[in-house]
Formats: structure tokens, C-alpha cells, sequence
């Protein structure tokens, strides 16, 4: 069964009767141009472990073919969620749809529509990158699985470590190709679960760069992220999750309007030290000071050496 849309009502938050709009209404009640189906939605998800409420009412839709951030620090339940859309944990209650099915009465037909990368690179070490390619290729019954590993090589910048084991590879090219093996068959929603966790900052812009690539080819892309810059480079819409809520959920400049821009004053530079003092001793590289006198004159001492006149009249006197 096919999640329901919901009423334009519903998705816009107005209802007959007064009420207050809450924080995730903010800033963008309608995520979506109208008449566009989402290929994620998520409707009143709950999910505790024991006396632990995890998930309380988490309610968004993501656009095809967008970028969606789940923005929150630890132990927010962004990870939940994600495992929740991937069909590998049940939610208490609550509903959940991935292109059209039902995470918990259809599971099998959402799977064949996801690819999900978790935290750390899924990648055998002993295989070289083609190999790691070509098995996966196999297991999903792709067909022409070395015509497609070659090709995920080259549009992910590895055809010249392609024949390397894993285990000699950085952080950034683990993180590309287990990014990269996501994409056999050509799923069109892929899940990013915290993906450049443990990366440093060249091979994280590596792998923002693959994330740019995949929405450019009509891919949707939930990534959930605990870095704010993150979000920020990569998310068309981000919604903030806090104590298993979604607090706001909006694009970037929506979100930047919630706040009142900051004030700029201008503070002038104060006078360090070396300009004092080359202020006050004048041109130290002709090796000449200038002084003015009781009358106003000036007069020149020049640093180069004693008087010959004087050192004469000296000569003589002795």
C-alpha cells in the first residue's frame, strides 16, 4: 500500500480553527512546488527503545531528486530515522513511504528502491576497487557488471586505483567508492548516514563533491549530518532534529531569516607600536632625522660619519 498524500491542508499546516504554527512550520510550509509527489515521506514517527522516546512525532516530505539534510548532534535519532526509510528497524508508530511504498507493509519494494551508505565505508580490503565494483554488480543481477564498475570508476575520479586493494586506499577514495557501490543498479534514493565521519577536510570535500554529482543526476540524496557546514554545502532543504523532533525545516535562506541579522560596527585600527615609533624617528632608511626649531627652521643630522671640518681643526689644536 502506497503512503497517502496528504490533503493540501495538511501538508501547509493551516486547519480550520485557531492554533499555533509550530517551530517546523517556520520556515517553509510548503516544501514542494504543488502537484509535486515527494519520493520521501514521513508522517507522525515515533520509535523509543524501552523508557528511551527516541523518535516523537517526526513529520517531512524530500522532493525528488533534492538534497535533504538531517542536521543534529548525537543521539538526536538521525540514524534511526535512516534505518526506519531503509526497512532494516519498525517504527511504533506513525507512517513511512520510500517512491511510493510503505517502509513496514511493503519493505521488499522499498529496498529494490534505496541504497543506503552508513557511517564507515562498507568496502572489502582485500578486493581491489574493480573487484569490490564487479561483486556487487553480480549480487544485485546487473547486467555487464565489469562495463559498470569501469564506469563508476571514472565518474568517480578511481579508474587509476581500480586495480589497487583497497587497503592502500585514503579515506576519501573508500568513502567515493562505497558511495560508488551504492549506485549499482541505479537506485533512485540513496540514504547518506554521517558520511564523512572520521575524514579529513580534502578527502571531505572529495566526497561533497560525489554527493553534488548524484542529485545533478536526479538522484535523492537524505543525508543526515552533525556538521553544520555540511548542511550548508550540500542540502536544498535541512531540518534540524533535536530530542527526536524536527524543530524547523526549510532551505538555508529560510532558515537564516528565523534570525535577525547581525549588526557590523566599524572600529577603527588603533596605532600599534612600530607606527609609533616610525612616526616619531621619521625615515629610518635615508638614515636622516628632521627636527624643527624654537623659530620654526629645520635642521638635518645626517648619520654618515664624522665632521671633516671639525676632525681638521682638531688635528691642529694638538
Amino acid at each position: 500500500m502506497t503512503v497517502p498524500d496528504p490533503t493540501p491542508a495538511a501538508r501547509s499546516g493551516t486547519v480550520t480553527g485557531p492554533r499555533k504554527r509550530r517551530p517546523a512550520e517556520r520556515a517553509g510550509d510548503d516544501p514542494m512546488p504543488t502537484g509535486q509527489q515527494p519520493v520521501i515521506q514521513v508522517r507522525n514517527l515515533t520509535k523509543s527503545y524501552g523508557k528511551l522516546q527516541v523518535l516523537r512525532g517526526v513529520e517531512f516530505d524530500v522532493p525528488r531528486g533534492s538534497i535533504f539534510a538531517l542536521l543534529g548532534s548525537n543521539g538526536a535519532g538521525k540514524t534511526t530515522i535512516v534505518n526506519i526509510l531503509a526497512t532494516l528497524l519498525r517504527p511504533d508508530s506513525g507512517t513511512a513511504g520510500v517512491d511510493g511504498f510503505d517502509v513496514v507493509r511493503q519493505p521488499a519494494d522499498v529496498r529494490a528502491a534505496i541504497s543506503l551508505t552508513g557511517q564507515f565505508a562498507a568496502v572489502d580490503e582485500i578486493l581491489t576497487g574493480r573487484e569490490n565494483l564487479v561483486l556487487v554488480a553480480r549480487l544485485r543481477h546487473v547486467g555487464k557488471p565489469g562495463a559498470v564498475a569501469d564506469d563508476l570508476l571514472e565518474r568517480f575520479a578511481l579508474t587509476e586505483a581500480a586495480g589497487r586493494k583497497v587497503a592502500t586506499y585514503s579515506g576519501g577514495m573508500r568513502r567515493r567508492l562505497d558511495i560508488a557501490m551504492s549506485l549499482i543498479g541505479n537506485p533512485p534514493v540513496i540514504f547518506l548516514d554521517e558520511p564523512t565521519t572520521g575524514l579529513d577536510p580534502q578527502a571531505r570535500v572529495e566526497v561533497w563533491n560525489a554527493v553534488k554529482e548524484l542529485s545533478a543526476a536526479g538522484t535523492t540524496v537524505l543525508l543526515t549530518t552533525q556538521y553544520l557546514d555540511e548542511a550548508e554545502q550540500l542540502a536544498d532543504r535541512i531540518a534540524i532534529l533535536h530530542r527526536g523532533r524536527i524543530i524547523v525545516n526549510g532551505t538555508l535562506p529560510e532558515l537564516q531569516r528565523l534570525l535577525p541579522a547581525a549588526k557590523v560596527e566599524y572600529v577603527e585600527k588603533q596605532p600599534s607600536l612600530e607606527d609609533v615609533f616610525l612616526a616619531l624617528v621619521g625615515d629610518t632608511a635615508t638614515g636622516t632625522d628632521t627636527a624643527s626649531g624654537p623659530d620654526g627652521a629645520t635642521g638635518t643630522d645626517t648619520a654618515s660619519g664624522p665632521d671633516p671640518a671639525a676632525a681638521k681643526h682638531q688635528e691642529e689644536r694638538s
